[in-house]
């Protein structure tokens, strides 16, 4: 088993990761970048050596009710293969496949108060302010890249 310092020190050898210091002198590290609501990349490590890593969809991990793997008893290698993975898989952007024949409009909304409209209209993605047009794309996916590039957020009423 790897000791804390150790582990530390090859989750800190990713740049992506931000340090969390949490309680009982846990330590948690985010990916700031991630692509879903999930920022988390390890979690609750602990000065005993105990920690998790989240790998919900990770093909050859065996994962918590909250995608996470216990790493406990990881060597370097299996430790370090593990977090590139989660980075990985929580920096892709996933397509979204959408029923255009149900779809009416979704409300998406920033940090700041600010909130846009995505509608369909003649086969083409339209994000409105208001009234005016911000800006037509010819896929679904293009839109909502476009919407979280800018900070914003999908909202359900």
């Amino acid at each position: 088993m790897l000791t804390f310092e150790k582990k530390l020190e090859i989750i800190q050898s990713f740049p992506q990761l931000t340090r969390k210091d949490v309680s009982l002198k846990r330590v948690n590290f985010q990916y700031e970048e991630s692509q879903s609501d999930k920022k988390n990349v390890v979690y609750h490590l602990h000065p005993n050596g105990n920690g998790f890593v989240y790998a919900k969809g990770i093909k050859g991990y065996k994962t918590d009710d909250k995608g996470m793997v216990n790493i406990r008893e990881f060597d370097a290698d299996e430790l370090q293969e593990l977090i590139k993975k989660s980075i990985e898989l929580l920096g892709r952007e996933y397509e979204v496949e959408i029923d255009t024949e149900e779809f009416e409009e979704e409300r998406w909304a920033n940090d700041e108060g600010h909130s846009l409209n995505v509608v369909l209209e003649d086969d083409m993605w339209n994000v409105y302010a208001g009234k005016n047009l911000d800006g037509t794309f010819p896929s679904y996916n293009e839109a909502k890249q476009y919407l979280m590039e800018e900070g914003f957020r999908k909202r359900y009423y």
